[in-house]
């Protein structure tokens, strides 16, 4: 197993039972014990866990998942809510795309469309689609985040230049009390600037993000017109966001 997906899987395995232990996750993930300490010593020091002797138990903090982790999580749910979110665009259409790793299904999705303007802030996504035939990229500047996403005033600035027909964003939360919400206030602020600029707004969130609140608000969601997530998401959540008028598509 390579080390991404080992990741995951460690952290799914601490999220359920709040402890793990080295033998028993080396057995578990065909790998040594030697390959595990690594493994929780890397995560101890991204905040994800807190190591013990002999295994880990989990760190409550709210602590952000590095990118390169997010992207093995549920990656069969996040391509299927790409795919639906692609089928919303109609030829022709100027869409904004925040960052994330499943606003990245959805740019892939896209491509092999004719006539499709896209504008992000999110390094992996310009890279992925760069050179595509049919679509015309624009990448926004800012400031730098881990996440690969370029966030801040000169972000927001470079925004205000664009009319969007749809703007699409991923988040770390979602709820009806809360909204949308995030881990990094610029971003916030940043992925609140696509909303303000597109005339329909989309939020893609697995169900992993339903029922969660996060340190930063981008938006209530009276400024949200959908919510694209996946079938696993909790009935009483999707009741909670249709009762406050959000159109909700589960895929």
């Amino acid at each position: 197993m390579r080390k991404a997906p080992r990741l995951n899987a460690i952290l799914e395995r601490i999220n359920d039972s709040r402890s793990v232990d080295v033998v028993d996750l080396a057995g578990m993930l065909g790998v040594s014990e030697a390959t595990i300490r690594r493994d929780l010593q890397s995560l101890s020091r991204s905040g994800l866990l807190v190591r013990t002797h002999g295994g880990a138990i989990a760190n409550d903090l709210d602590a952000e998942i590095p990118t390169q982790i997010k992207a093995a999580r549920r990656q069969t749910e996040k391509s299927r809510i790409g795919q639906a979110a692609a089928a919303l665009v109609p030829d022709g259409a100027v869409v904004g795309m925040s960052g994330g790793t499943t606003t990245l299904e959805l740019a892939r999705a896209l491509t092999g469309r004719q006539r499709i303007a896209i504008v992000t802030n999110a390094l992996n996504i310009g890279s992925d689609l760069i050179g595509r035939a049919g679509l015309h990229l624009v990448v926004i500047g800012g400031v730098a985040r881990p996440s690969g996403e370029m966030v801040g005033p000169a972000a927001e600035a470079m925004l205000g230049n664009y009319h969007l027909d749809m703007a699409f964003i991923g988040v770390d939360g979602l709820t009806a009390e809360h909204g949308c919400t995030t881990y990094d206030e610029m971003e916030a602020q940043t992925d609140r600037a696509f909303l303000q600029q597109a005339s329909r707004a989309v939020v893609l969130a697995d169900h992993s993000k339903l029922g969660l609140v996060r340190f930063a608000q981008i938006t209530g969601l009276a400024n949200i017109d959908q919510v694209v997530t996946d079938r696993a998401a909790p009935a009483d959540q999707l009741d909670s966001l249709r009762a406050v008028g959000v159109d909700v598509l589960t895929v």
